[in-house]
């Protein structure tokens, strides 16, 4: 699972293997959320939560962030599409991680929009 969430992360960093090279310096970190909602069939909860994601691109460690839903890819074993909004974001380290852990925007993301999800799952990933 970890292999493709960093695949996934490769192609928000602006991949493209038909003219260049990947590039994403050693120590980033990779913060992959994903969130199952309250209520799964509200497109206004969906709307709400992306709408706050978009919030935390303010806090000035985040160096990229992008969210979205599952993506309409051919159906394999191996591919888990079952939550409802994911977030991906990039950090130049641990520390800022940290920082944005405890940054009173994220702090109020989760005051404000908690009420929305059932459950989160987190994946950090340290490029190697």
């Amino acid at each position: 699972m970890k292999k493709h969430i960093f695949l996934f992360a490769l192609l928000f960093t602006g991949y493209n293997g038909f003219t260049q090279e990947a590039t994403i310096a050693p120590g980033t970190i990779v913060h992959q959320v994903f969130f199952w909602l309250e209520h799964p069939d509200s497109m206004e909860d969906k709307a709400a939560l992306k709408e706050g994601l978009k919030t935390l691109a303010g806090i000035s460690e985040v160096q990229m962030l992008a969210a979205g839903e599952p993506a309409s890819t051919m159906e394999r074993e191996v591919i888990v599409s079952d939550w409802d909004v994911s977030e991906i974001m990039f950090f130049r380290s641990v520390e800022d991680q940290d920082i944005y852990q405890n940054h009173p925007l994220h702090q109020a993301f989760i005051k404000e929009y908690g009420q929305l999800w059932n459950k989160v799952v987190v994946y950090d990933i340290c490029v190697d």
